[in-house]
């Protein structure tokens, strides 16, 4: 057994968003992709007042990677060429296989634009393997109550596993690869540890508080990187913290993006936007 080193901490970078303030933490000029993890946008902190436009993310495509969407404050009203449709309000999840293309979108809740009210949001995007990006999409929207809480550290640690594996339980989510996601609650002088396997890649990135990860101080807002060169992690928490913690196996295979669409080759990026242009993602009715 042996702690993971840290390779580098990185600040996310203010991209707001419209009227959305928006912390972008990958990509970012400190860090380009921690395979299979493409990207992750932070949204909030912040309180819209009454009768508001609400979330500016109308219909749009999506090829080749999955999305994780993390509601903690506000909700998010989903609907999708593939028919599905919901409104996921704070404490749930939305998991999206973009797979061959799907067009969706993500706005508020018409009571939300009414009535107002604080909003934070966390949207990861996952990458799959050549194998896997023409997968059939596909949506699961959960709520609060349908993803276990697990405690730890005499109940000053609380896990909250969206897909994967902790202490021998598993998330409600099944992905196409083999991916652990959860987020975790850490109050002050509680003490997170995993042993995660030193071939995966580590996703850490602290959305608020303080911590000492394996000996390094992160606060809010950072992206940590680690080597491969140890199974243990371990996050003490001098004040109260919350952090977005995934693993996998790299992918290890050449990533090209284009707005919405990740492949592996220029070519099947050219292929993905004829294929929307010509309607085979679908449209939202």
């Amino acid at each position: 057994m042996q702690n993971r080193s840290i390779t580098a901490v990185s600040p996310a970078i203010r991209d707001d968003i419209a009227d959305l303030t928006t912390y972008r933490a990958l990509p970012t000029p400190h860090v380009a992709l921690v395979d299979p993890f493409l990207f992750l946008n932070h949204h909030g902190h912040q309180v819209y007042a009454s009768h508001n436009h609400g979330l500016p993310f109308g219909p749009h495509p999506h090829r080749g990677f999955e999305t994780v969407t993390f509601i903690m404050e506000g909700d998010i009203a989903h609907r999708d060429s593939g028919g599905h449709e919901s409104v996921i309000n704070a404490g749930g999840i939305q998991w999206m296989t973009a797979g061959s293309g799907i067009v969706h979108s993500e706005t508020s809740s018409a009571a939300f634009k009414r009535d107002g009210g604080p909003m934070e949001i966390l949207q990861l995007w996952v990458n799959l393997p050549a194998r896997l990006k023409m997968s059939a999409p596909n949506y699961i929207g959960l709520q609060d109550a349908q993803i276990p809480r697990l405690n730890a550290d005499d109940d000053r640690v609380t896990v909250r596993l969206t897909a994967g594996e902790w202490d021998g339980q598993h998330g409600p989510v099944t992905p196409l690869l083999d991916l652990t996601v959860m987020t975790i609650s850490i109050k002050a002088g509680g003490t997170f540890r995993a042993t995660i396997a030193a071939a995966r890649t580590i996703f850490f990135y602290l959305v608020r508080g303080t911590l000492s990860v394996n000996g390094r101080e992160v606060t809010m807002r950072h992206l940590v990187e680690f080597a491969h060169d140890g199974d243990m992690l371990e996050a003490k928490a001098s004040e109260d913290a919350l952090v977005l913690l995934c693993h996998a196996e790299p992918i290890g295979e050449p990533v090209v993006s284009y707005g919405p669409f990740v492949m592996n080759t220029q070519a099947e990026i050219r292929t993905a936007i004829s294929d929307y242009q010509a309607g085979k993602f679908g449209s939202i009715l």
